[in-house]
């Protein structure tokens, strides 16, 4: 190189040797000012890094009239299996090889922490094998309930961030697996503890040695290459750290060949003198840099300097006072993980990285399916409220008793109802699949054949809607007869202490889904029908259409608890649920409703959530809770609005009916300790929020011309507004039960008697 070539700043020298290589050429005076500026400040940081060196050096000379003895406190963290990044038991068998197999160190004292180990039979597996060899460890023990408490990290979430308004975020989509694991990072500081236990380590051995290795649990070092440190450390003992270079092994076997000496390459392990004060940030989680942040800090160099950051990512740390005072020495070997093709080549990280997410996603939905499963009763009542049906049994609300019974008699003369009973037929023509066509599309009066119909919000076609003329070549007059009358009669029996009130519930249920000749398919495939449109299949609207199930199963719980419904009778029920469930899960319709972003999602959500708790799935409820969170931050404005609803033909209504979803899927997930009404997003977007908007404008929101609107919908709002508002707000007063209305027409999407159910 020229000594003229030589002179040229670092920047265009860099820029020249990127645009040869085809990188750059072109490239806007922006992307070269930030090249430029990148050159310059690495430029700076190692002059830096030199002088803080240099100081180091002629500092430690100046105060040592003696070399200081070298001791260490190697600490190893044993963390969780995390399947199917590693083998489940590896763990275990990593740390029986290093005992049966590393040599003792000379000066240098073993400790173990057992980090949080979720499997208390693994937990005690790894204690049992500690003990038994007579090793010094900590336990730093799971709770349960402690992990309970810890929310999800949705609160921080931007507008059309979540994966209801962001297709790049759903499962599939290019950001997929890094969102769900930003959704669950306090959930991972809390269970993989990684950096805390790092700390912890640095504690335990600081003041027991000179030099602290706070090192993860798979990490093992052969006496070659120990005594590299240490000669290292005798030669340059002004460092204050060294990095200890890493290499992945496959099979530890190896390992006892005492000539093995592999590539070692990966993110190295760190050793502290006792002098030091850093630690760990531990705001970073498992598999997002934890270890890397603290590298960056002491400023050595490696292929985490080229990492990009994400949306979610943290700002670059900037140098700690101690960046430079490194020295890198030795080599460790990070133990099989029992995932051979992980740890190998390029493919190999690539694969590593998409494996390790889907372990951590794997591993905390277990522990929320736990924490959910220890609240979670699943014969008990999940919306109505068991005390207060107690209350009305023992005679309190006379004349809400009465009414019961009057509707209680009117329900036993109808029914029982099937989906063989309509005149009309599915367009796959089996008489069992559930029909209706969608109620705002009308045929095309420009085709001769109508096809394909055209939609007019807020007018139902024909036969469309509930209990009309021609509602009976349909399903959904009779189904919500169903849904109704069954929840009537289960609250008649409970209360008034009449079993045939049960028998005939019972009966409604057995005829509709469990009796083969008359059942109806577990599916909504033609639920909402747009004739020319889909296949004539529906688009997944009509789910909406079984919303109400969520207080049926409530009348489940009653019936089956009067004997009118046998364990042969629940079974099948909870049979079809599960079918149904698969259905819901699965079916392109149903993904399609669960990502709406107006009430037809929050009432997929209730459905969902509701089937959740009857069968006992924690899982399905865990996962409930935070899609919750994720929809408020998407549905309900800064100041309560909804703006999806007030967008329709009937914004009155819809406010309203959307809202009745809201809160009976808040009631059902506080049946199993999730806490849904006093959360709030990241503008302050909540669910109280939006009921104090709608009771401040209920009555200036428009109704459709000709519309009849129910002016008493807005009372169990207002209920619900009263008893999660402010200590200090006035909030205008609902009517006392006796005087409250206790049937709506089920488009107002009010439970029969809501006066019982949960607070």
């Amino acid at each position: 190189m020229s000594a003229g070539r030589e002179k040229r700043p670092v920047w265009v020298r860099v820029y020249r040797e990127l645009k040869r290589a085809g990188r750059y050429a072109g490239a806007p005076l922006a992307t070269l000012a930030r090249l430029r500026e990148r050159a310059v400040s690495k430029a700076a940081r190692n002059r830096l890094i030199r002088q803080r060196v240099d100081a180091a050096r002629k500092a430690y000379q100046a105060s040592q009239s003696e070399p200081a003895e070298d001791s260490f406190m190697l600490v190893r963290i044993i963390g969780n299996d995390l399947e199917p990044r590693h083998r489940k038991g590896q763990s275990y068998d990593n740390v029986r090889f290093i005992l049966d197999n590393e040599p003792a160190f000379l000066d240098c004292g073993k400790v173990w922490i057992v980090n949080r180990i979720i499997d208390p039979d693994e937990e005690a597996r790894l204690v049992d094998l500690l003990q038994s060899r007579g090793q010094s460890f900590h336990l730093i023990p799971f709770d349960l309930e402690a992990y309970r408490q810890i929310p999800w990290n949705t609160d921080g979430l931007a507008a059309n961030e979540s994966r209801f308004a962001n297709a790049d975020n759903r499962p599939g989509g290019q950001n997929a697996s890094r969102y769900e694991t930003h959704l669950r990072r306090r959930k991972n500081l809390y269970a993989m503890n990684n950096n805390g236990a790092r700390n912890a380590a640095l504690e335990i051995a600081r003041g027991r040695a000179r030099w602290l290795m706070p090192w993860d649990g798979n990490c093992y070092l052969t006496q070659a290459a120990f005594q590299q440190i240490r000669t290292a450390i005798e030669q340059h003992p002004y460092f204050r750290y060294v990095v200890v270079p890493m290499a992945r092994i496959v099979d530890n076997a190896l390992l006892l060949d005492a000539t093995f000496r592999p590539e070692a390459s990966e993110e190295p392990q760190i050793i502290f003198r006792s002098d030091t004060t850093e630690l760990f940030d531990e705001t970073y989680g498992y598999g997002r840099r934890p270890k890397i942040e603290m590298l960056w800090r002491l400023g050595v160099p490696g292929p985490w300097d080229r990492f990009r950051n994400d949306a979610w990512d943290f700002p670059r740390p900037r140098l700690a006072q101690d960046a430079g005072l490194f020295q890198t020495a030795g080599w460790v070997a990070r133990l099989d993980s029992g995932r051979a093709h992980l740890e190998i080549g390029r493919a190999g990280f690539r694969a590593r990285l998409g494996k390790r997410d889907e372990a951590i996603v794997g591993m905390l939905d277990r522990c929320d399916a736990s924490a959910i499963a220890e609240k979670l009763d699943p014969a008990r009542l999940a919306f109505y409220d068991e005390d207060r049906l107690a209350a009305a049994r023992r005679g309190q609300g006379p004349q809400v008793q009465k009414e019961l019974r009057v509707h209680a008699e009117q329900a036993l003369l109808r029914g029982p109802f099937s989906v063989m009973d309509k005149s009309g037929r599915a367009p796959s023509g089996d008489p069992h699949d559930y029909f209706q066509p969608a109620p705002y599309w009308w045929p095309d009066p420009r085709k001769p054949d109508g096809l394909p119909f055209t939609r007019r919000d807020g007018e139902h076609a024909p036969g469309t809607a509930l209990y009309s003329a021609g509602s009976e070549a349909y399903d959904r007059t009779r189904l919500q007869r169903v849904l109704d009358d069954t929840t009537v009669l289960a609250l008649a029996a409970t209360v008034l202490g009449e079993p045939r009130f049960a028998s005939h519930a019972a009966r409604l249920i057995r005829t509709w889904f469990l009796d083969p000749a008359t059942r109806m398919n577990p599916n909504m495939r033609y639920a909402q029908v747009r004739w020319g449109r889909d296949h004539n299949e529906g688009p997944g609207y009509g789910i909406l259409e079984l919303a109400d199930l969520y207080f049926v199963l409530d009348a489940v719980r009653l019936i089956e608890r009067s004997g009118a419904l046998d364990e042969r009778d629940g079974q099948a029920f909870r049979a079809w649920l599960r079918s149904y469930c698969q259905w819901l899960d699965t079916a392109p319709a149903a993904i399609f409703e669960f990502y709406r972003l107006n009430n037809h999602g929050v009432f997929f959500d209730l459905q969902r959530t509701a089937i959740a708790a009857f069968l006992g799935d924690g899982a399905a409820l865990a996962k409930a809770g935070l899609h919750a969170r994720e929809r408020i931050a998407e549905q309900i404005a800064a100041d309560g609005r909804l703006p999806e609803e007030l967008s329709r033909t009937r914004p009155r209504h819809y406010v309203m009916f959307a809202l009745q979803g809201w809160t009976a899927l808040a009631r059902i997930l506080s049946s199993v300790g999730d806490d849904l009404w006093a959360y709030r997003a990241k503008d302050g977007q909540g669910l109280v929020e939006a009921l104090r908007w709608a009771a401040a404008h209920a009555d200036t929101l428009a109704t459709m011309e000709g519309e009849t609107f129910d002016r008493e919908r807005i009372r169990p709002l207002l209920d619900d507004l009263a008893r999660h508002r402010a200590d200090d707000e006035t909030v205008p007063a609902g009517e006392q039960p006796e005087a409250a209305k206790l049937l709506f027409h089920p488009d107002c999407a009010i439970p029969p008697f809501w006066i019982w159910r949960r607070a």
